[in-house]
């Protein structure tokens, strides 16, 4: 029967988010009380959003990737491990044998955390349970422990659901996502680390004074901080920057000039899916629980729809590039994940309330960690590759999203020991953040009381 019920749950994972949760979401909106036609309609949105987002992404793949191999070529960079990504990671971990328990340890641990007061997150985003199913994929194949896979599995849902809670409040105050939250994925976890060095800044004479946003450089330089304009500039400089003539970068700049546009009009179709279950959801949630508030977990994607992300992003692609090249015995080229180098900043630009200059400091430090934990990985995604059978004759593999992840690092590390050093390190640096992530959380809580009164 087990067999059965898993068999089912992967038939409907292999095909992809576009799929599975419109049907996830059409189901527990029937199930909390939404009428069919509205629950299908719901669902349907979502799927659109989702491949709308599925075909912006990989249209940025296929014009970014070649612009970032060509900046490789040009600038002589002797990179040798190709980023394969999210799109290449995560059919991997679906693949992994950890994968057929995944759904409902990673659901139960939510359910669990809840009724003990433990959480206030609901994650309703069953596609994103891959990360967590991701790190007990790897410390299986690099222990041979089943129970080691499941354990992390457990690990990595917990330590989500808590990020769920702490960034709650900035999603309330920065995205205006009032109710809801972002849980997992590159988003979650590397937010702390723009929590320290926002702290750090506001230290600072002079620096902490600054503040670039879109919008203020819409007011000051006029139509040139238009979205549309700055995605065009961005995608033309990056191709200068790949030794494109103007025949190839001023249409890049365009395409670049449409993903500004078009995301945030993706991200909307997404928005109005998940309005009613989230509505319905917050309606018997206050019933049911009456002096606690809950969140609605939801996936990352939601963030991409700021013009401060996405400008971000952008800036990020060639930069990204540099700090591989600056970081000593680096082998990875950022490559599968650099058209979604959005998700890794994300939280980042909330956290610093849309500031791109303090962004820029706090992104640099993500993607310098992200960059050197995906190093220390290669070998573990390389033997969950050879597990699956998803080498194709490469002897490397690597993956900045969830190979870079510090949770799954420090998880793993603990059990096999290979570089205790590398593991206290990252280990001192990230518990240090998650304290300012706290104390940001916090603040920005008692900020958005404080408006609330007036």
């Amino acid at each position: 029967m087990f067999k059965v019920f898993s068999d089912a749950i992967q038939y409907i994972v292999d095909m992809g988010a576009s799929v599975m949760l419109p049907i996830a979401i059409a189901i527990i909106s029937i199930c909390i009380g939404i009428k069919v036609g509205k629950a299908i309609h719901s669902g349907l949105m979502i799927g659109v959003g989702f491949v709308g987002l599925g075909l912006i992404v990989d249209m940025m793949n296929a014009q970014l990737g070649p612009a970032a191999a060509a900046m490789s070529e040009k600038f002589g960079l002797s990179l040798s491990v190709i980023d394969i990504g999210w799109p290449g990671a995560s059919p991997m971990t679906w693949a992994s044998k950890i994968a057929i328990v995944a759904i409902p340890i990673a659901v139960f641990v939510n359910i669990v955390m809840i009724l003990l007061k433990m959480t206030k997150t609901i994650n309703i985003d069953i596609w994103n349970i891959w990360h967590m199913t991701f790190t007990g994929a790897i410390a299986y194949v690099v222990t041979g422990s089943y129970g080691i896979g499941i354990l992390g599995v457990v690990v990595h849902a917990a330590i989500a659901y808590k990020l769920g809670d702490l960034w709650a409040p900035l999603m309330a105050d920065y995205f205006e996502l009032d109710g809801l939250t972002v849980p997992h994925g590159t988003s979650a976890y590397m937010g702390p680390i723009a929590c320290a060095v926002d702290a750090i800044i506001e230290k600072i004479p002079v620096i902490n004074k600054i503040d670039i946003t879109a919008d203020s450089l819409r007011k000051k330089v006029g139509v040139l901080g238009e979205p549309v304009v700055i995605g065009a500039l961005m995608g033309t400089i990056i191709g200068f920057l790949a030794g494109y003539g103007p025949q190839e970068a001023l249409p890049l700049g365009v395409k670049m000039s449409a993903v500004m546009i078009l995301m945030p009009k993706i991200v909307k179709c997404i928005m109005d899916g998940l309005m009613p279950i989230s509505e319905r959801a917050k309606e018997i949630l206050t019933r049911r629980f009456k002096k606690s508030t809950l969140y609605i977990g939801l996936d990352p994607a939601i963030l991409l729809g700021d013009s401060q992300v996405i400008t971000t992003g952008l800036i990020f692609i060639p930069l990204t590039l540099l700090i591989a090249v600056i970081i000593p015995g680096n082998n990875v080229l950022p490559f599968g994940d650099l058209a979604t180098i959005g998700f890794f900043i994300a939280i980042a630009v909330s956290v610093h309330k849309g500031n791109i200059f303090r962004t820029l400091f706090s992104g640099s430090i993500i993607m310098f960690m992200t960059i050197w934990i995906t190093n220390e990985t290669i070998p573990w995604m390389t033997a969950l590759a050879k597990s699956v059978g998803a080498t194709d004759g490469v002897n490397s593999v690597a993956a900045l999203d969830q190979g870079g992840s510090p949770i799954t690092y420090i998880f793993t590390q603990l059990f096999s020991r290979e570089n205790i050093f590398g593991m206290v390190v990252i280990g001192v640096i990230y518990a240090v953040c998650l304290v300012f992530a706290v104390r940001c959380s916090k603040k920005r809580a008692e900020e958005l009381k404080a408006v609330e009164k007036e």
